[in-house]
Protein backbone atom coordinates (compact mmCIF):
# COMPACT_ATOMS: atom_id res chain seq x y z
CA UNK A 1 0.00 0.00 0.00
CA UNK A 2 0.86 3.42 -0.55
CA UNK A 3 -0.10 5.49 2.09
CA UNK A 4 -0.29 4.49 5.88
CA UNK A 5 -3.18 2.30 6.89
CA UNK A 6 -6.42 3.76 8.54
CA UNK A 7 -6.59 4.29 11.82
CA UNK A 8 -9.41 2.13 13.80
CA UNK A 9 -12.26 4.39 15.32
CA UNK A 10 -13.57 3.59 18.09
CA UNK A 11 -17.55 2.77 18.35
CA UNK A 12 -19.38 3.68 20.58
CA UNK A 13 -21.25 1.29 23.16
CA UNK A 14 -25.23 0.91 22.11
CA UNK A 15 -27.40 2.37 24.87
CA UNK A 16 -29.41 -1.14 25.97
CA UNK A 17 -26.07 -3.33 26.70
CA UNK A 18 -23.65 -0.86 26.71
CA UNK A 19 -21.62 -3.24 24.25
CA UNK A 20 -19.56 -2.37 21.48
CA UNK A 21 -20.12 -5.81 19.79
CA UNK A 22 -23.85 -4.94 19.25
CA UNK A 23 -23.14 -1.36 17.94
CA UNK A 24 -20.69 -3.07 15.11
CA UNK A 25 -23.41 -5.57 14.30
CA UNK A 26 -26.15 -2.70 13.85
CA UNK A 27 -23.67 -0.90 11.74
CA UNK A 28 -23.65 -3.95 9.15
CA UNK A 29 -27.43 -4.08 9.61
CA UNK A 30 -28.21 -0.62 9.14
CA UNK A 31 -29.29 0.75 5.49
CA UNK A 32 -29.33 4.21 4.37
CA UNK A 33 -28.16 5.37 7.33
CA UNK A 34 -30.91 4.66 9.48
CA UNK A 35 -29.60 3.68 12.76
CA UNK A 36 -32.31 4.23 15.10
CA UNK A 37 -34.09 1.61 13.25
CA UNK A 38 -31.98 -0.84 12.69
CA UNK A 39 -31.42 -0.81 16.76
CA UNK A 40 -34.68 -1.55 16.88
CA UNK A 41 -35.25 -4.29 14.39
CA UNK A 42 -31.79 -5.92 16.60
CA UNK A 43 -33.47 -5.21 20.11
CA UNK A 44 -36.87 -6.33 18.53
CA UNK A 45 -34.75 -9.88 17.46
CA UNK A 46 -33.24 -10.24 20.55
CA UNK A 47 -36.95 -9.79 22.44
CA UNK A 48 -38.22 -12.47 20.36
CA UNK A 49 -35.09 -14.55 21.01
CA UNK A 50 -35.72 -14.15 24.61
CA UNK A 51 -39.42 -15.51 24.28
CA UNK A 52 -38.49 -18.50 21.81
CA UNK A 53 -34.68 -19.95 23.46
CA UNK A 54 -34.76 -23.27 24.95
CA UNK A 55 -31.88 -22.20 27.30
CA UNK A 56 -33.38 -20.58 30.54
CA UNK A 57 -30.12 -19.18 32.58
CA UNK A 58 -28.38 -17.70 29.18
CA UNK A 59 -29.85 -13.99 28.27
CA UNK A 60 -30.64 -13.11 24.83
CA UNK A 61 -27.17 -11.62 24.62
CA UNK A 62 -25.32 -14.27 25.26
CA UNK A 63 -27.25 -16.63 22.59
CA UNK A 64 -26.73 -14.28 20.34
CA UNK A 65 -23.05 -14.01 21.49
CA UNK A 66 -22.85 -17.97 20.95
CA UNK A 67 -24.64 -18.05 17.80
CA UNK A 68 -22.00 -15.49 16.44
CA UNK A 69 -19.05 -17.46 17.49
CA UNK A 70 -20.57 -20.58 15.60
CA UNK A 71 -21.06 -18.40 12.55
CA UNK A 72 -17.14 -17.45 12.80
CA UNK A 73 -14.97 -19.01 10.20
CA UNK A 74 -11.29 -19.95 11.27
CA UNK A 75 -9.62 -20.36 7.56
CA UNK A 76 -10.40 -19.47 4.31
CA UNK A 77 -9.09 -20.03 0.49
CA UNK A 78 -7.72 -16.93 -0.68
CA UNK A 79 -6.34 -16.81 -4.61
CA UNK A 80 -2.82 -16.25 -5.56
CA UNK A 81 -0.88 -17.12 -8.70
CA UNK A 82 1.70 -19.07 -9.07
CA UNK A 83 3.49 -19.83 -12.16
CA UNK A 84 0.54 -19.24 -14.69
CA UNK A 85 -1.80 -21.16 -12.55
CA UNK A 86 -4.03 -19.53 -9.40
CA UNK A 87 -4.41 -21.52 -6.49
CA UNK A 88 -6.60 -21.71 -3.86
CA UNK A 89 -4.72 -21.37 -0.87
CA UNK A 90 -6.26 -21.91 2.68
CA UNK A 91 -5.29 -19.12 5.18
CA UNK A 92 -6.03 -18.21 9.14
CA UNK A 93 -8.44 -15.28 9.48
CA UNK A 94 -7.45 -11.92 11.30
CA UNK A 95 -9.57 -11.92 14.83
CA UNK A 96 -11.84 -8.80 13.13
CA UNK A 97 -12.10 -10.39 9.92
CA UNK A 98 -13.89 -13.21 11.67
CA UNK A 99 -16.23 -11.26 13.80
CA UNK A 100 -17.27 -9.29 10.32
CA UNK A 101 -17.29 -12.28 8.25
CA UNK A 102 -19.69 -14.18 10.60
CA UNK A 103 -21.75 -10.44 11.42
CA UNK A 104 -21.74 -10.48 7.18
CA UNK A 105 -23.23 -13.99 6.86
CA UNK A 106 -25.41 -13.88 9.88
CA UNK A 107 -27.28 -10.52 8.32
CA UNK A 108 -27.59 -12.03 4.59
CA UNK A 109 -28.93 -15.09 5.32
CA UNK A 110 -31.60 -13.51 7.58
CA UNK A 111 -32.45 -11.45 4.98
CA UNK A 112 -33.17 -14.63 2.83
CA UNK A 113 -35.45 -16.25 5.00
CA UNK A 114 -39.37 -16.12 5.04
CA UNK A 115 -40.50 -14.49 8.31
CA UNK A 116 -43.26 -11.67 7.87
CA UNK A 117 -40.35 -8.93 10.07
CA UNK A 118 -36.90 -8.40 9.50
CA UNK A 119 -36.57 -8.66 13.34
CA UNK A 120 -38.07 -12.07 13.38
CA UNK A 121 -36.01 -13.14 10.31
CA UNK A 122 -33.23 -11.89 12.48
CA UNK A 123 -34.10 -13.95 15.49
CA UNK A 124 -34.72 -16.93 14.23
CA UNK A 125 -31.10 -16.93 12.15
CA UNK A 126 -29.05 -16.13 16.05
CA UNK A 127 -31.86 -19.64 17.42
CA UNK A 128 -31.05 -21.56 14.35
CA UNK A 129 -26.80 -20.52 14.82
CA UNK A 130 -26.70 -20.82 18.33
CA UNK A 131 -28.05 -24.59 17.85
CA UNK A 132 -25.17 -24.76 15.10
CA UNK A 133 -28.07 -25.12 12.26
CA UNK A 134 -29.06 -22.36 10.01
CA UNK A 135 -27.54 -21.28 6.29
CA UNK A 136 -24.63 -18.97 8.22
CA UNK A 137 -23.40 -21.97 9.89
CA UNK A 138 -23.40 -23.70 6.81
CA UNK A 139 -21.41 -21.18 5.00
CA UNK A 140 -19.06 -21.30 7.79
CA UNK A 141 -18.88 -25.39 7.04
CA UNK A 142 -18.55 -24.92 3.12
CA UNK A 143 -15.58 -22.28 3.97
CA UNK A 144 -14.06 -24.98 5.77
CA UNK A 145 -14.56 -27.73 3.89
CA UNK A 146 -12.94 -25.84 0.73
CA UNK A 147 -10.01 -24.93 3.04
CA UNK A 148 -9.85 -28.79 3.74
CA UNK A 149 -9.83 -30.03 0.10
CA UNK A 150 -6.84 -27.30 -0.41
CA UNK A 151 -4.33 -27.97 2.17
CA UNK A 152 -2.18 -29.24 -0.63
CA UNK A 153 -1.18 -25.75 -1.50
CA UNK A 154 -0.95 -24.29 1.57
CA UNK A 155 2.50 -24.21 1.41
CA UNK A 156 2.43 -21.66 -1.41
CA UNK A 157 1.33 -19.33 1.31
CA UNK A 158 2.87 -15.86 1.05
Amino acid sequence: MRKRQAKKRPLLPDPQFNDQLVTRFVNNLMWDGKKSTAFKVFYDALAIVEEKKQDEEKTSLEVWKDALTNVMPHVEVRSRRVGGATFQIPMQIRPDRKISMAMKWMILYARKRNEKSMAAKLASEILAAAKEEGAAVKKRMDTHKMAEANKAFSHFRF
